[in-house]
């Protein structure tokens, strides 16, 4: 053991990357679980059903954050992903419920360990055109960011305050301004509606086993398009987000444990498991602490902070499920705008891939369902096949 653990200077040093883990857990958690528990309700999950979820994987992406760290002594920062989450608002309900839903979780978390165990396939994923990819999340995100519109047209009471909140928050402390405007929901909600003793009473975890049911459309209209987003959207800019700041993941590791996870959690309640991007740079940049070999102090404490916040995961769907719906959307959707602005950003970048990206961006968002299957995976379908024809056309 290095000396320097024993001084106190190692002691306040070691204080930082605590602070730091700890406030990316709890960022992460507050800033879109209002996004996870409005995809379990659109794909028809009961709320004790929602809770388990939310339950699991909170405490599944703790453990495997603090596992994976104290394993390869770098900052691996485990979340969950939510784009998926706004894919199942966009998807809506799937033939054959819940259960058919938690059948196309455990095939995207299939899909993820194969990525990790199969080289080819993990290559083959990387090849999906990025363009393509980022036009899909985008027209999977648009419904529910046009959400707080929609709700400050309907209760403008309500919704007005916390957009303000969020808008100022952006100015002066903007790595928070999400968790502002869910503190200022949560204060109108708890004004203005009348919170029923059950919320109190399902203040403590209960998981719920839930038996799968595996059907042809869920698992090509939910569980492929689940696995893509969060491969595009979360495990990528994560790896990027641990390279940027110097370290090499173990990649194939990586994605075999978050699958595992994933059918763990998926038994529960709980979709895919994977990298963390945004909370990733709270853990494995300088702000963790100034000596990068020390930085993975911060992703173990940020995954000791989800144990602990899962305990209050009951509550927190409790309390989701007694509050205006229109008024956790529109939180939610604030949530989800920065994605947005990225998606489409990196969709449109390139002149050649803008009108396949376009093409996907549109047949997505339309949400229309052909042959029982949702409209992401039509919409790389569709961009898929123009992409071709139009790189077929110039050679």
């Amino acid at each position: 053991m290095n000396d320097l653990s024993k001084t106190p200077h190692a002691h306040a040093s070691s204080a930082v990357p605590i602070a730091s883990g700890t406030l990316a857990a709890f960022v992460g958690f507050g800033s879109t679980f209002a996004v996870v528990l409005a995809g379990f309700a659109a794909l028809g999950a009961s709320p004790r059903e929602a809770a388990s979820g939310l339950f699991a994987i909170t405490l599944i992406m703790g453990l495997l954050g603090i596992g994976l760290s104290l394993r390869w002594k770098i900052p691996i920062t485990i979340a969950w992903t939510t784009p998926g989450s706004a894919l199942f608002v966009a998807t809506g309900a799937v033939a054959g419920g819940y259960q058919a839903a938690i059948g196309a979780y455990l095939i995207a978390a299939v899909l993820i360990i194969c990525a990790g165990l199969w080289r080819p396939f993990g290559r083959a994923v990387g090849m999906i055109p990025l363009p393509l990819a980022s036009a899909m999340l985008a027209g999977v995100l648009v419904e529910l960011c046009l959400a707080p519109v929609r709700a400050a047209a309907e209760i403008p009471g309500s919704v007005l305050p916390v957009v303000a909140a969020w808008a100022i928050a952006l100015i002066f402390v903007r790595r928070y301004a999400i968790v502002i405007a869910v503190v200022v929901a949560i204060a109108i909600a708890g004004a203005t509606t009348a919170i029923p003793a059950s919320v109190w009473a399902a203040a403590w975890p209960d998981p719920v086993l839930i038996a799968p049911v595996f059907t042809l459309h869920a698992a090509i209209g939910l569980g492929l398009p689940l696995f893509i987003v969060t491969m595009a959207s979360q495990n990528l800019p994560g790896l990027a987000v641990i390279a940027a700041n110097g370290y090499r993941a173990p990649v194939g590791e990586i994605f075999v444990v978050t699958g595992i996870g994933s059918v763990a959690t998926a038994f529960l309640g709980g979709h895919s498991l994977n990298l963390a991007a945004i909370t990733a740079a709270l853990c494995a940049g300088p702000e963790a602490h100034p000596d990068p070999a020390r930085r993975w102090i911060a992703s173990v404490a940020c995954g000791a902070a989800y144990l602990f916040v899962a305990l209050i995961a009951g509550f927190a769907a409790a309390l989701f499920v007694a509050s205006p719906p229109l008024l956790i959307e529109a939180v939610a959707g604030l949530a989800l705008l920065g994605t947005l602005g990225t998606a489409l950003s990196t969709a449109l970048a390139r002149e050649d891939d803008r009108l396949p990206a376009v093409l996907t961006f549109v047949t997505t968002a339309s949400g229309v369902s052909i042959l029982g299957i949702g409209a992401a995976f039509w919409g790389l379908l569709a961009g898929g096949a123009l992409m071709f024809l139009l790189r077929f056309q110039r050679r």
